[in-house]
């Protein structure tokens, strides 16, 4: 793909050297790069992928994204190496990757699931809801990935990183599936991961303390917020009316509706009669006044 393709709608880059080249793909591992593909530097909390550039370039990386006030070698940089400079290389990672693959997400209806508890259940709750109703379901998830019934890949974490997030939507696309289901971390969210992701419904299952680390979040309120920016980025939000910190997602100024979900307080959407045993769920729902029982078998994984 063109090099001007892949960084469209990317601000405030700077740029030395030749841009009207063609990228034969994207990587953000030194060691996976071959000749023809652009390496983006991402810096971890463990490792610094500046620190990989003479090895990604002696690999036959030929354009190199670097962030802004991080320091790396210029030995290999050499006047035939493109190199883009940005704020934020993991930002940049996601909207490339978005470009790359042709903007997946936008081919089907896309689902993002967060909160403290809960992902993994309601994904697999909607998925049976959906397959009920004919849809063909991909899930993205912390158990594994699927297409319908088929295991397309093992989870390393919740939510993959931006690029393996995009292929993998990439691949969903060409399946023809009708609804992607993706769980998505408060880390994935806060680290840009789902960037440019086109979610039409973002689900708020539940909020308590969990997840404050130096690698995770500095505090509740950084965990919160970094929950609240998938509602920046649906269209119609799904919430828990029955979790105080969740409900105060209603008065934040958010674009896209907001839905609720509940058992023991008024919202659009009532579970009722529930029976739950280690591997079912089972209850009905009220939706404008009509019941529908749903039965639910959660997968476990060993």
């Amino acid at each position: 793909m063109e090099l001007k393709k892949v960084l469209s709608g990317i601000e405030d880059l700077k740029a030395k050297g030749n841009l009207d080249i063609d990228v034969d793909k994207i990587e953000c591992d030194s060691k996976k790069i071959t000749k023809g593909d652009m390496f983006v530097a991402i810096k971890g909390y463990d490792n610094d992928g500046h620190e990989y550039i003479d090895e990604a370039i002696e690999n036959g990386a030929k354009v190199v994204v670097v962030e802004k006030g991080c320091n790396f070698s210029k030995e290999k940089l050499t006047d035939d190496i493109t190199v883009l400079v940005c704020p934020n290389t993991r930002e940049l990672l996601a909207i490339a990757s978005c470009n790359f693959y042709k903007n997946p997400s936008k081919k089907f209806n896309l689902i993002g699931i967060t909160g403290t508890k809960g992902k993994t259940t309601t994904a697999f709750m909607l998925k049976a809801i959906l397959e009920k109703h004919g849809q063909k379901v991909g899930i993205i998830g912390t158990i594994a990935n699927y297409i319908g019934d088929e295991k397309i890949s093992e989870s390393s974490r919740t939510t993959p990183e931006s690029l393996e997030l995009q292929q993998m939507l990439a691949k969903m696309a060409e399946e023809k599936v009708d609804t992607v289901i993706m769980e998505v971390s408060s880390q994935s969210l806060k680290l840009s991961r789902v960037d440019g992701c086109d979610f039409d419904i973002g689900v708020f299952t539940n909020f308590s303390k969990d997840h404050i680390s130096k690698k995770e979040h500095t505090d509740m309120d950084d965990y919160y917020n970094s929950k609240v920016k998938l509602f920046t980025m649906c269209k119609t939000a799904y919430i828990n009316a029955d979790d105080f910190y969740v409900a105060k997602l209603k008065n934040k100024d958010l674009s896209c509706e907001i839905k609720t979900f509940g058992i023991d307080n008024s919202a659009d959407l009532i579970a009722k009669d529930l029976t739950v045993t280690n591997t079912t769920s089972d209850f009905k729902v009220k939706i404008d006044g009509k019941n529908e029982r749903i039965k639910v078998t959660i997968p476990r994984k060993i």
